[in-house]
């Protein structure tokens, strides 16, 4: 029986999982961290576009503050998220893009002078003035009222992760590379750990902490089409919800970016149209505008989506062996632009399309779809990162349900949440490592390994009837077929019940290979295609049963977004032996809110069932407050007495400008 022991344990090796172990490692604690891959080959590396922080240093990102930033990320969710966190978080963002740039992140800075930029298709000369320069700088992504998101040309996540990856090495974060959580390990109330696998060699372990953290990204990988990496499969999540007391959130809410390049699903960063590239239809006519004609192709991710498959199914898409597509143009940027600030994005259409994008005209333009990009739902935790269901486990990241993101999030907010959740979560989960030792069960411990080899074992021995890669490419097509972009009830209903099938036919598959003390990629497939089953049967269930349209979770047979009925956040819970994940509901709170539902600014107007709270709500803020600006208070004085929130004193301190210095 091999147990390892250590103060903290962190499972996954991106950007969240990483900035949260080196949280705990500066308190002094011991940290192991487990990682199904080596931490700098994570999915964080993917990032290409940026982090959003509110710096407010270049001349288009002037006047920016928080309180930009925390509308702009709850206009984003559609009234989705919880309004708490969002203040949490863009009150950290600055901080946290700062501290990275003292680990060595090399941000792309600001130059003094007059620079061209595109804005609305057309070349613009902007003034970036002299106490400026050298300071941190910002492009445009969609949803934001400033320029917000701070880059490193289009190679962010990559240069952020490495900055991360070396000071988590410098503080002595254990780090344990292709070593795959399969269980977690609890006596019912509280979480002591988790049982790895070795992938390399199929040893089992237990490992043993006072506290464990989940930060093992999405579940993308249960679509057909997707930007994210053969990992992303949310096995993180799914191990959570077979304790049978986690909650998975919002599961319904999946976000798909338009731009990612046909065939290959690669992503082309937002930062392309964010630059000021935009999208054409086969006749090469700029259709955004006729949809969007206020923030055009700079809608939030779900309208844009929408629109472009909306134009494809007026018969405007580009024919292609792959399907319809569209185009995406950053030739006109200029060359000098795209070899500078898109080096990656030109790389992967030369690589994997043949094409140079800074080539002007039809020659250059990239064929995109939009298609899976991010997991809004998760693990639901409280804003501690802390579960209601089981202590000692927390969630971070795009695997968990902090709730920041509610039904749709803004491009650079995910990346900038890995490394401000994780200082943010990371500090709460250091502080209960500390003050939560006990003496561990080893009996306990015994069982769970013992119960873990066995059910690996029956997975080699069965002589089942069905194939696990038969029933894995089945689902992903289901849930890319009636559970994508648009979705009906009719549809819903019958992937909920062909994938329900599947996951009962998951368990009867045939491993070919026998053997269980080494790498055996088949038996790998025959455990975790029945957690993505779960996982799926989650997003698809969730989805049939939110009658509305919220954010990314669009039903044609709903197409109104329903305040009324569905102020609502969907938890979904897995009793052992059944079939289908049970849901329950948790009310979001109108009266609480800083800013009540209303329009989102950008999408469809007159799409909403208004509920009557939001009205009396925003009456009381606006008295609110229109009494303080009277008396003079400041912005955070306001702000605490419309919507108070907890978060620690050295992340809640004002953030520093320039020209308004600590306003």
């Amino acid at each position: 029986m091999n147990i390892q022991y250590s103060d903290a344990l962190v499972i996954g090796g991106g950007l969240a999982g990483l900035r949260a172990a080196i949280e705990v490692a500066k308190s002094g604690q011991s940290v192991t961290l487990l990682s199904i891959c080596p931490v700098k080959r994570s999915h964080s590396a993917a990032v290409q576009g940026g982090m959003q922080a509110s710096l407010g240093n270049g001349a288009k990102g002037e006047g920016d503050n928080e309180d930009l930033h925390f509308a702009d990320t709850v206009k984003g969710s559609d009234w989705g998220c919880d309004q708490e966190v969002a203040r949490m978080f863009a009150q950290t963002a600055p901080k946290a893009v700062r501290e990275l740039a003292a680990w060595g992140v090399p941000w792309t800075r600001v130059t003094k002078g007059p620079r061209t930029v595109v804005i609305n298709a057309q070349k613009t000369v902007i003034e970036e003035k002299a106490e400026a320069h050298g300071l941190i700088n910002a492009r445009d992504f969609g949803g934001t009222k400033k320029w917000r998101t701070c880059y490193i040309a289009d190679a962010t996540g990559h240069c952020m992760l490495y900055g991360v990856a070396n000071e988590a090495i410098k503080h002595q974060v254990k780090i344990i590379d292709r070593m795959e959580a399969v269980r977690i390990i609890h006596d019912g109330k509280k979480c002591l750990g988790v049982i790895a696998r070795d992938l390399t060699n199929g040893q089992l372990i237990a490992y043993i902490a006072r506290g464990t953290m989940i930060a093992t990204g999405g579940y993308g990988r249960i679509y057909k089409q997707t930007t994210n990496a053969v990992i992303c499969e949310g096995t993180g999540a799914a191990i959570a919800l077979e304790t049978g007391l986690c909650r998975l959130s919002n599961m319904e809410a999946v976000q798909f970016h338009p731009t990612p390049i046909v065939p290959s699903g690669i992503l082309l960063t937002e930062g392309c149209r964010g630059d000021g590239g935009i999208l054409r239809d086969v006749d090469g006519y700029r259709f955004m505008p006729d949809y969007e004609p206020e923030k055009k192709e700079l809608a939030s991710r779900d309208v844009v989506s929408r629109r472009m498959m909306e134009h494809i199914r007026k018969g405007k898409g580009v024919k292609s062996p792959y399907g319809d597509h569209l185009w995406l143009d950053i030739s006109i940027l200029g060359r000098a632009h795209v070899e500078k600030n898109l080096r990656d994005v030109q790389d992967i259409c030369k690589t994997f399309n043949g094409i140079d994008p800074a080539d002007e005209g039809p020659k250059g333009w990239a064929p995109v779809l939009p298609m899976q990009h991010y997991s809004m739902g998760g693990i639901r935790t409280k804003p501690t990162g802390e579960s209601q269901w089981l202590n000692g486990l927390f969630a971070c990241g795009e695997a968990a349900c902090w709730d920041m993101h509610g039904f749709n999030r803004l491009g650079g907010n995910s990346c900038a949440e890995t490394v401000v959740a994780g200082m943010i979560i990371g500090d709460y989960f250091a502080n209960y490592c500390k003050n939560n030792g006990e003496i561990i069960d080893t009996d306990l411990v015994k069982n769970f390994l013992s119960k873990e080899y066995q059910y690996l074992k029956s997975l080699v021995d069965k002589e089942g009837k069905h194939s696990v890669f038969e029933i894995k490419n089945r689902m992903k097509e289901i849930m890319w077929d009636k559970v994508a972009i648009f979705r009906t009830g009719e549809g819903l209903k019958e992937a909920v019940d062909e994938l329900e099938k599947l996951y009962k036919d998951s368990l009867d598959v045939k491993v070919h290979c026998k053997e269980l003390d080494c790498a055996n990629p088949e038996l790998e497939e025959a455990y975790r295609v029945p957690r993505m089953l779960k996982v799926a049967l989650c997003v698809a269930y969730g989805a049939l049963l939110r009658t509305e349209s919220r954010g990314a979770h669009y039903r044609e047979d709903y197409p109104k977004r329903d305040d009324l009925n569905w102020m609502k956040r969907t938890n979904t819970y897995w009793v052992e032996g059944e079939t289908l994940p049970r849901v329950e509901y948790e009310d979001l709170d109108i009266m609480k809110m800083e800013i009540p539902p209303a329009f989102r600014g950008y999408g469809a107007k007159g799409n909403i069932i208004e509920n009557p709270l939001s009205e009396k709500r925003q009456a009381e803020v606006d008295a609110i407050r229109e009494k303080m600006e009277a008396e003079g208070k400041s912005r955070y004085e306001i702000q605490d007495a419309l919507m108070p929130y907890e978060l620690q004193a050295k992340f809640k301190k004002p953030n520093q400008r320039i020209g308004v210095d600590y306003e």
